[in-house]
């Protein structure tokens, strides 16, 4: 049965999962990328007890190379090239990989690390069974699902390791002696009560309420308490739905009230940062004296074009930001040594060793596709025999060769082309390009989990801000937000003009006001578009056609005010949750609740950290523009 799945059914899989440690049967297949799944019997009414397998298999998802229209929106993935971290591959390598199957049975315990993205798992013996890597999020659903058939807990010796219950061990007679005890789990429990109140609010609620109190006065002994399962009780409120709805009981009906967010504020954009306060913040060295302010300054208005060839460097991280003159010319030196170096390496490519090297070749050709139609509407890359267009060739085939894991992907030339553009020196372009991969590179897995993971992140946030477009999106299968696919690729790139893009990404680039600000930008756009969509009763093609005719026809500066707007609108929200917090890199609640039990009030001003803020730079209502408070230095120290 173990190797047919026909009596099983998944009941959870995640893609990016890297096989760091096997049993010997499988070492040939160890750092391979692939997909995690949990497998159960199906229901059966001669089976007492359901058996759960644990499986991973290689990913034989990819991207296909030959669709290269210009207005695509989102990724095909057929099986017609496979790239993986172990190289190029024969090609009945996955007809003849074995799959890694684990019977839950077998695992007693499993420990969690490096920030919960690394799994692994162990027998009886303390011998590891498999280790696994979550490239692309963490192992944190995974274990939530192990904790609804698993019981287990922290060992007293390792906080980071998990020992698994069986049923003859005393701490899991103590835990069902708990459960039976509170009766916590049968369809009169609490558990069911709280999540009846969503259907049922009024007669759920008084019951729930009676339940509790019958709990208080029944004085629950604390050593039975103490096992109580939070997480449960954490489970069933938040599975009650925030959205507005109207609940009919009979003769009543009762609208769940939506939490209102605070009134948004207005963030006009300033005057861009200027060559007199970009210069007058070197010290003697060439040192920069206060980061902070200039990135704010870019941020609150972008870059004066004169120096934003300089500036790029800092913002894309070529020029480290605390580097003097020195050692900047000296950087300069070094990095265009590199660059011709790993250059000459693809150059001095035979035509045989072209040959016997398919994916170098297969990678060549799609970067002489892409080439030769990005941008040809510029008159930077417009023309036949344009040696602008060949820069940009060897650049993407350079970085194939600096980065050939990754290699290259659809949507890379449409970054790189604004880099050339303003910069117009090879070397300068690549380094930067690979500072702008570094910030984006999640974008182009394989897998597309990166992606994925920033498309339910857009739905999250838009879900929270207009929770009525977000219904309206779901109800018409467009939850996916895959219509906004190449908005979050590439930046926005193709929905905007050349001058507005390179404003747009420099104010990106400073990391302000929060990660993932792009997001927020989308949010904007959406909640602008939301009478259109929703008017016309778009479905996802009508919506898709809409996003991309949106075409050079945005407006960035107000895009970014009505963004800025949204995420202190946010940051101000009584009822946000640690899912919005995490998105934006804001502080957690758990985090924020044990900081207060830990830090004194009158040190915490000592230990906090400094985050972005726009209270250094002063705006003057007369000239709208952003002025340099040089008094500020001390708030960054």
């Amino acid at each position: 049965m173990e190797d047919e799945f026909d009596d099983y059914q998944d009941v959870f899989s995640q893609d990016g999962v890297l096989l760091r440690q096997a049993p010997s049967a499988y070492i040939q297949y160890i750092n391979t990328i692939g997909t995690l799944y949990i497998w159960e019997t199906l229901e059966n009414e001669a089976c007492h007890s359901k058996k759960r397998l644990l499986e991973w298999k290689p990913n034989d998802v990819t991207v296909d190379s030959d669709v290269q229209d210009q207005e695509w929106a989102v990724v095909n993935t057929v099986q017609k090239r496979v790239r993986t971290l172990s190289g190029n591959l024969p090609p009945d390598y996955y007809a003849r990989l074995k799959n890694l199957k684990i019977n839950f049975e077998d695992i007693k315990s499993f420990r969690i690390a490096n920030k919960s993205r690394q799994l692994t798992f162990f027998d009886g013996t303390s011998d590891s069974i498999c280790s696994l890597l979550f490239q692309h999020g963490n192992c944190e659903v995974l274990v939530s699902i192990l904790r609804s058939f698993l019981k287990f807990g922290p060992s007293r010796r390792d906080k980071h390791l998990f020992v698994i219950y069986d049923a003859d061990s005393p701490e899991y007679q103590e835990l069902n002696k708990t459960f039976a005890a509170l009766d916590f789990k049968n369809e009169n429990s609490l558990w069911t009560l709280f999540k009846n109140i969503k259907e049922h609010p009024y007669e759920g609620s008084l019951e729930a309420f009676s339940k509790v109190t019958n709990y208080v006065y029944r004085s629950v002994d604390a050593n039975e308490a103490e096992f109580l399962q939070q997480d449960d009780l954490n489970r069933s409120l938040s599975e009650i739905d925030d959205s507005s709805t109207v609940h009919s009981g009979g003769d009543y009906e009762l609208v769940q009230k939506l939490p209102q967010l605070p009134k948004r504020k207005d963030f006009p954009r300033c005057r861009p940062l200027t060559e007199e306060q970009w210069r007058e913040q070197f010290n003697y060295e060439g040192r920069l004296e206060d980061v902070e302010s200039i990135k704010t300054l870019i941020f609150r208005g972008g870059v004066t074009p004169s120096i934003r060839k300089e500036v790029w460097k800092f913002l894309l991280d070529y020029h480290p930001w605390n580097s003097t003159s020195a050692e900047r010319q000296k950087c300069n030196s070094t990095k265009s040594e590199e660059y011709y170096l790993m250059k000459l390496q693809w150059k001095s490519f035979t035509k045989t060793q072209e040959d016997n090297f398919s994916d170098f070749a297969q990678r060549k050709s799609l970067i002489d596709k892409d080439v030769n139609r990005t941008d040809r509407n510029l008159d930077f890359y417009a023309g036949d025999n344009n040696f602008n267009l060949t820069t940009l060739n060897d650049i993407l085939m350079t970085y194939v060769m600096y980065n050939f894991d990754l290699g290259y992907v659809q949507g890379m030339s449409d970054l790189l082309s604004p880099l050339l553009m303003l910069l117009e020196h090879e070397s300068d372009t690549f380094w930067c390009f690979v500072g702008f991969m570094n910030k984006l590179i999640s974008n182009f897995d394989i897998d597309q989990a990166g992606m994925k993971e920033q498309l339910a992140n857009l739905y999250t946030l838009l879900a929270f801000i207009d929770p009525f477009l977000a219904n309206y999106l779901e109800t018409h299968e467009c939850a996916n937000m895959f219509f906004c696919f190449r908005w979050l690729l590439v930046w926005f790139k193709r929905e905007l003009k050349q001058d507005d893009v390179m404003r747009f990404w420099e104010v990106l680039w400073t990391g302000y006001p929060c990660q993932n600000f792009h997001l927020l930008v989308g949010v904007a756009i959406l909640e602008q578009e939301r009478g259109a969509l929703m008017e016309n009763n778009y479905g996802f093609t009508e919506i898709l056609k809409h996003i991309n005719e949106l075409n050079g026809k945005l407006d960035m500066s107000l895009m970014l005010n009505k963004a800025e707007g949204i995420f202190y609108q946010l940051k101000e929200s009584d009822h946000l949750t640690d899912n919005i917090r995490f998105i934006l890199g804001l502080p957690l609640l758990s985090q924020q609740t044990s900081a207060n039990h830990s830090i004194s009030p009158d040190s915490s001003a000592n230990h906090s950290q400094p985050r972005c803020s726009v209270d250094h730079v002063r705006i003057s209502p007369e000239s709208d523009e952003a002025v340099y408070d040089r008094s500020i230095t001390t708030n960054f120290l």
